[in-house]
């Protein structure tokens, strides 16, 4: 919004009548049933003070006060959409939520490339740290940052972890990555060469996944040599996340579990003969 429409805008606000409680209800009514827009233009603009002295409560997250202004009175519109003159309520009441749900969204998304605040008290933590802090400080004097932190989490429930990230994120501005830290005649160091990662690097990823599906393939190719009661058991003992028990299988095959043991040894040891005799580069795999 420019300066001079700004200015219009708030004298124009400054000048509006007031409404009593009978008036407002009055056009609250008109707007719903009918679509009266003069009655919605009579009632939001009687509370375009509310907006602006709304707006003025934010102007300390650096963004313009016209456009803190706007959004505050789409909040208002919202509000006169959704108000039911039917029930006992003022509309200012109403609205004040509106409105400060708009431009408290309008900050969230626009005060910073790095989106916060997403989650209800991250909100609360972002919008209300500074005014705690100012009078944690004012009542008790000069504190140290944990007693600080573990005040403001107590007293938003939130953790001081949360506390100490949004604490630093409202004390200096967005930095690119990207932004040189150092210059000199061999090229610049950027913050992004001190950032590390715990993941291993993309050629060690897709070596791990060919190797897994190297040995994945001589393991079917192995399974080949197996009878299918032999295959049964190595499939529900070895191949599957929760191996069934030897007791279980022999009551499935109608065996004892010891004969079950001897067919599962009987098996690995034919595996582990077909996989190196076929794969010398396998190696020797255990079957523990």
């Amino acid at each position: 919004m420019e300066e001079a429409a700004k200015r219009t805008l708030i004298q124009a606000a400054m000048r509006a009548p007031y409404l009593e409680r009978d008036e407002e209800q009055e056009l609250a009514i008109r707007w719903k049933e009918n679509r009266d827009q003069e009655a919605l233009h009579k009632i939001t603009m009687a509370h375009m003070r509310l907006v602006i002295s709304m707006a003025a409560k934010f102007r300390y997250f650096g963004l313009s006060m016209g456009d803190l202004i706007q959004e505050g009175h789409v909040g208002l519109l919202e509000a006169a959409a959704r108000f039911e003159p039917e029930r006992d309520v003022r509309f200012s009441t109403y609205a004040t939520w509106w409105i400060r749900a708009s431009i408290q969204d309008y900050i969230l998304r626009n005060w910073s490339i790095v989106r916060g605040g997403t989650s209800s008290a991250q909100k609360a933590l972002f919008f209300n740290l500074r005014r705690l802090r100012a009078k944690l400080a004012q009542n008790s004097g000069t504190l140290s940052s944990s007693t600080l932190y573990k005040e403001i989490s107590e007293a938003l429930g939130v953790s001081e972890a949360d506390v100490a990230m949004m604490d630093s994120r409202l004390s200096a501005p967005d930095t690119s990555l990207n932004a040189p830290i150092v210059e000199d005649g061999s090229g610049s160091v950027d913050r992004m060469d001190f950032l590390v990662s715990d993941d291993p690097l993309p050629d060690e990823v897709v070596g791990e996944q060919i190797d897994v599906e190297r040995r994945s393939g001589w393991l079917n190719t192995a399974l080949g040599v197996l009878n299918e009661r032999e295959l049964r058991i190595i499939r529900e003992r070895r191949l599957r996340d929760e191996g069934a028990t030897l007791e279980s299988l022999g009551e499935t095959l109608g065996i004892s579990k010891e004969r079950v043991r001897q067919i599962e040894s009987r098996a690995l040891e034919k595996l582990r003969t077909a996989l190196t005799r076929n794969n010398t580069a396998f190696g020797e795999i255990a079957y523990a």
